[in-house]
C-alpha cells in the first residue's frame, strides 16, 4: 500500500485500504497488480484523470502534423495557372505538408496520358528544390498522381550540421591560437631567464 504522497504505509488487507482510502477521500487504485503482493495506491482518481488528459493535450501541441495536401491539374492547363499551382505547392512544402499533385482527365482526354506525365515532370522539377518525390506519377481509374515530400526538415538538418562545423573550426582556431600565444609567452620568459644568468 502506497499513500497520496509516495510514502510506503505497508502491508494490509483490503477492507482496511478501503476504509482508510474512505476515511481520507480519495479512491484506492491497483497500480501493479501482477506483483506479488498487489500494489494499491490511495489517490484522487479523477483529479489523476484530468493530469493525464491536459499531459496529453500538451503532448499533442508539440506535435506537427504533416498532412497531405491536394494540387489538382488539368491536362489543357494554361502556363499562368500551372505557375500558380506551382507557388501554392511551394508553399504547402515550405509549411511543412506532403503534396499529392493530380492530374485529372475528363472525356477523351485518358487517351493522352503522356500529357499528364509531362505536367507532373515539369511540376516535379520546378519542386526540385522544396521536394522530393515520395512515390513515382501512377494512374487510378482518370487520374494520374505523385506525393512529394518537403525538404525542408533535410535543409534544417545540414545547415544545422554546417553551423555546428564552422562554430568548432571557428573554436579550435581560437584555441591554437591562445596556446600559440602561451607557448611564445613561455619561450620568451625561459630565454630571458637564460639571459639573466
Amino acid at each position: 500500500m502506497v499513500g497520496d504522497k509516495g510514502e510506503q504505509l505497508g502491508i494490509m488487507p483490503v477492507l482496511q485500504a478501503r476504509d482508510m482510502a474512505r476515511k481520507q477521500n480519495l479512491d484506492l487504485v491497483e497500480v501493479a497488480p501482477t506483483a506479488v503482493p498487489p500494489v494499491c495506491r490511495l489517490l484522487d482518481y479523477g483529479k489523476y484523470r484530468y493530469e493525464q488528459a491536459k499531459k496529453e493535450r500538451e503532448q499533442r501541441k508539440s506535435q506537427k502534423v504533416s498532412l497531405l495536401r491536394e494540387v489538382r491539374l488539368r491536362p489543357k492547363i494554361g502556363k499562368h495557372d500551372f505557375d500558380f499551382k506551382v507557388k501554392i505547392a511551394k508553399k504547402l512544402l515550405d509549411g511543412g505538408d506532403r503534396v499529392k499533385v493530380t492530374v485529372r482527365f475528363r472525356g477523351r482526354e485518358i487517351t493522352h496520358p503522356e500529357i499528364g506525365w509531362r505536367l507532373i515532370q515539369k511540376m516535379t522539377e520546378q519542386l526540385a528544390g522544396a521536394a522530393a518525390i515520395a512515390r513515382q506519377p501512377l494512374i487510378e481509374e482518370r487520374n494520374m498522381n505523385v506525393i512529394l515530400l518537403p525538404l525542408t526538415t533535410q535543409k534544417v538538418k545540414t545547415e544545422a550540421k554546417t553551423e555546428v562545423k564552422t562554430e568548432v573550426k571557428t573554436e579550435a582556431k581560437a584555441e591554437a591560437k591562445t596556446e600559440a600565444k602561451a607557448e611564445a609567452k613561455t619561450e620568451t620568459k625561459t630565454e630571458a631567464k637564460k639571459e639573466e644568468k
